[in-house]
């Protein structure tokens, strides 16, 4: 048993870095079965020396959040305890020796920084960055297309592009677009509204309609990309898994001069026909390998909503696996 006393110099960060009622020092006694008793500015931690250890990191990272005028929510102390264990988890052989302070991955707007939650999304930021193509697949929630548009807004709002291009396939998963209300654009406006939400979270309003106007942001169906070079651009393709061959093929080659391009998808939700071959699950096998192209896979661990999230998308994973694996020898034909 370890037991590691935590000083902070400024007693309104440190209280906040305890949150209210103590609620992110909860978080570590559940998440790393060490238990973390404040007293004033201090906090005293007490458990296996590897869980304090990491206790120890996630709350210095966080402390450095604050100091940068950064706030820090339940999730970002889950994220901060997941990346500590990841760095623990990294090392091959045991050591004695205090590890460095941890850094994280983070995407920088005019309106809100965000940093990265696990160590995938790390992978991910980082991929982007010095990659002019990155396929990110995966469950819902782990924040593929949330991060492709920050990153986007980010590289328009520094200069490195000239304009965001987002799409995404107008496939029916389930419902009819012929029966919805209104002419094309109202149509397959509720298919990209996770864009439009991305956008606003990341821009102002009143610039993200601006740019709108003057075509700096562009969001359309996959059909309108047919026979476009775009250069200069950061273009994300969202929801790919519903891409057929071709329609992958052809976005795929859209892409110009100084330009960014990050595809994302769940090969597990694919709303195609039957027997239909989604083109996002092609592209993978036939680019594997390929130099320049990263591929980041993001698991069940790496979702970032409700807990309860994680837990649904790990037994649908679960049954899934249930359901390919062949019968045993001798069992029922």
């Amino acid at each position: 048993m370890a037991h590691v006393v935590l000083s902070f110099d400024d007693n309104r960060l440190a209280s906040a870095l305890f949150g209210q009622f103590d609620e992110h020092l909860a978080l570590l006694e559940q998440r790393l079965g060490v238990d973390a008793r404040a007293r004033g500015n201090k906090v005293e931690l007490r458990g296996e020396a590897s869980a304090c250890e990491q206790a120890r990191r996630s709350m210095d990272y966080l402390y450095e959040r604050l100091q940068r005028g950064h706030e820090v929510q339940p999730s970002d102390v889950e994220g901060a305890i997941r990346m500590a264990i990841a760095q623990d988890d990294q090392l091959v052989l045991p050591t004695l020796e205090k590890k460095g302070r941890m850094s994280l991955a983070q995407i920088s707007t005019r309106k809100k920084t965000i940093h990265a939650r696990t160590p995938t999304q790390d992978q991910y930021m980082r991929a982007m960055e010095r990659s002019e193509l990155v396929f990110g697949v995966g469950p819902a929630g782990t924040g593929k297309t949330y991060l492709a548009v920050a990153h986007a807004a980010m590289l328009l709002e520094r200069g490195q592009v000239d304009r965001i291009v987002l799409s995404r396939p107008a496939v029916e998963a389930g419902e009819r677009l012929g029966f919805l209300p209104g002419d094309m654009k109202e149509k397959v406006d509720p298919y990209l509204r996770p864009l439009y939400d991305a956008l606003y979270d990341m821009i102002p309003a009143e610039k993200v309609e601006r740019a709108l106007a003057a075509g700096a942001i562009e969001i359309a169906p996959l059909a309108f990309m047919r026979g476009r070079t775009l250069a200069n651009a950061a273009v994300i393709l969202d929801e790919a898994q519903n891409t057929t061959s071709m329609q992958m093929k052809m976005f795929l080659t859209r892409l110009g001069e100084n330009a960014r391009m990050v595809v994302t998808g769940d090969p597990s939700q694919v709303d195609l026909p039957p027997g239909q071959t989604s083109g996002l699950v092609e592209a993978l096998r036939v680019l594997d390998g390929v130099k320049s192209i990263v591929t980041v896979r993001f698991e069940a661990k790496d979702v970032v909503r409700h807990p309860l999230v994680a837990a649904i998308v790990e037994a649908y994973e679960s049954d899934a696996t249930h359901q390919r694996a062949p019968f045993s020898r001798g069992g029922p034909a």
